[in-house]
Formats: structure tokens, sequence, C-alpha cells
């Protein structure tokens, strides 16, 4: 039996992210049979933007190895009340993606931005790709943002919702600001 309950810990972040102010629409658990390394996958996006553009992807990359050493150090604890150590992590990734926009915005700028929103809790990556349908035709730029977050072992082996909700805030603040900026970046008259 397994010491902690990854199922239990994406079914309660699901509910953490409804009590945020997110809309769950998919969810995805895949497992590779030779390493037995496990990947949830879940799609959200804020209430406001049930229409689009913003689509944000959850995922959560189990990693056996890190799992089997946390159990085995759990197991040796002495005290079953003792703390958890902290440095045995899974990477939560959060990735916010936008259609092709025809008026894209500053790279450089939009990061130094959504690093002010998103702060020390949630450190956001901005990038973009060109894509060319024919060799005559002008790019169309897409953004990505991507945000990791390492979730400890030990917070999952005993829950704190606490230490989720800084993340998830600012994870809001991120998608309002993106769903505020969408609108000039895809060249429609009507604000957020």
């Amino acid at each position: 039996m397994a010491v902690i309950d990854i199922a239990g810990f994406v079914a309660d972040l699901k509910s953490h992210a409804i009590d945020h102010g997110f809309h769950v629409h998919d969810e995805r658990h895949f497992v590779e049979t030779y390493s037995l390394r496990q990947l949830w996958e879940v799609d959200v996006h804020p209430e406001e933007a049930c229409n689009g553009p913003i689509d944000l992807h959850l995922s959560l990359e189990v990693d056996p190895r890190m799992l089997f050493a946390f159990e085995d150090v759990v197991l040796a604890l002495d005290d079953p009340d003792a703390e958890a150590p902290t440095e045995h992590t899974f990477p939560l990734v959060f990735t916010w993606s936008l259609p092709p926009l025809p008026a894209p915005p500053d790279l450089l700028i939009l990061a130094t931005e959504l690093a002010g929103v998103g702060g020390t809790e949630l450190p956001v990556e901005v990038s973009a790709i060109d894509s060319f349908h024919s060799v005559t035709d002008a790019p169309e730029r897409s953004l990505n943002m991507v945000a990791r977050v390492p979730i400890t072992l030990a917070s999952v082996y005993r829950p704190a919702d606490e230490a989720l909700c800084a993340v998830l805030d600012k994870c809001r603040d991120v998608s309002l600001d993106l769903l505020r900026r969408a609108p000039a970046w895809l060249g429609e008259d009507t604000g957020f």
C-alpha cells in the first residue's frame, strides 16, 4: 500500500481550483508501463473565460523513484507523527496558451509584467512560436506561458490546503490579467 495518495491529491487539487474560481473541464491520467512514471493532466480556465480565448493546463508528473525514496524515508521514521522530509518533490506545471495572435505583445514587456503579477509564488516564463503556413505568408505568433511549482511529497502525505492557496490565487491573477489583455492581441474592440 502506498504511503501517499496521488489520485486523492489530484482530486483535492481540482476541488481547490474550483474554490478559487476555476472551471475544470477535463482530466487525464497516463502511466508509462516500463518505468511506471505517471502524468496527471487537468484542463481548467477562469470562470470569466468560458468562451475563450485562454486555456490553462495543469500537469503533475510523478516520478516513481522519488515516490519510493519518500516512502522509504517515511516508513523508517520512528515516530509516526514526526514531520516528513521536504526534499522530495514533484513538479506541478501551469501552462497558459492563447490562439494565434494578429497583434502579439512585446515578449520582454509581457514577461516583466507577468513576473509582477505572479510574484515569487508563481514565477511565469513567457515564450512564443511563429508559424508559417507557406513561405510567402506572414508568421502567426502563438504565446505560451509556463509556471513550475515544486510540490513536496510531505504536503501530499499530510495535506495542508493553505500550501496551494497562494499559488492558485496567483494563477487566477495571471489568468485574469491575460484575459484582460487578450482582446487587444486578438484585434478585437471589446475588452474584459
